[in-house]
């Protein structure tokens, strides 16, 4: 059964940190190109960064750009989004997703994880 699962997400202090991870059964995330999306209550899905298939190249929001990073860990089959210097506005349920090519849409992404909770607060 192809499944990403991400976990990592809880409650963090404003400036603090969190560690997400998308984990997947079924498929071999190196071959896919990974993107992290983000959904606020009221708002639309979006992306908040991406890392190629073959190169690695990774791409960044700009409100997110300098704070987050993401990564590979391929003998783990996870990938990682490093979230440093949070802020409230970055609450959010956060997703994995696996498609071709990365992009910060949300279309050309094949596989989806149900998503793990960020709150920033005080």
């Amino acid at each position: 059964q192809l499944q990403l699962v991400e976990s990592g997400g809880g409650l963090v202090q404003p400036g603090g940190s969190l560690r997400l991870s998308c984990a997947a059964s079924g498929l071999t995330l190196e071959y896919y190109a990974i993107g992290w999306f983000r959904q606020a209550p009221g708002k639309e899905r979006e992306g908040v960064s991406c890392i190629c298939r073959s190169d690695g190249c990774t791409y960044y929001a700009d409100s997110v750009k300098g704070r987050f990073t993401i990564s590979r860990d391929n003998a783990k089959n996870t990938v990682s989004l490093q979230m440093n210097s949070l802020k409230p506005e970055d609450t959010a349920v956060y997703y994995c997703a696996a498609g071709p090519w990365a992009t910060m849409i949300t279309d050309p992404y094949d596989y989806w994880g149900q998503g793990t909770q960020v709150t920033v607060s005080s």
